[in-house]
């Protein structure tokens, strides 16, 4: 069975994955449409933050419980300001469209998703079936 470490590590992975995915193509395919849609953006901001939460990803495989509780805070922490400054400031700016609206909601779900994994976890909760 896999357990919580490395379930949440590959979640993260795909979470972030398809952010930075979403970020490169926001900024090459619709650059210019908002001020928060450029090359020079995404390399001096998206890549530094991709660069730390892929490192976190991986850590959460470790085990050690600092960083189950680091990756906590920070999902939490990214929850949030999805919720509070992205979808309400960030993508009106960006006219949105199908694939910015289907990004937005995925991402903050699979967030969720490895927020609650993480808490079980921490909690030393287990998932079982009845």
């Amino acid at each position: 069975m896999i357990g919580y470490a490395a379930q949440v590590s590959w979640l993260l992975i795909v979470t972030f994955a398809l952010s930075a995915l979403y970020e490169l193509y926001r900024a090459t395919a619709k650059s210019g449409t908002s001020r928060y849609d450029s090359v020079r953006g995404f390399l001096t901001q998206g890549v530094p933050f991709y660069a730390v939460v892929f490192t976190l990803a991986v850590l959460v495989r470790t085990g050690w419980r600092w960083v189950a509780w680091t990756a906590l805070a920070t999902g939490v922490a990214l929850i949030m300001v999805s919720i509070f400054y992205y979808s309400p400031l960030m993508l009106r700016q960006r006219k949105p469209g199908p694939v910015d609206w289907f990004e937005d909601k995925v991402y903050t779900g699979l967030l969720f998703v490895a927020v609650a994994l993480l808490a079980y976890d921490l909690l030393g909760k287990t998932l079982v079936p009845s």
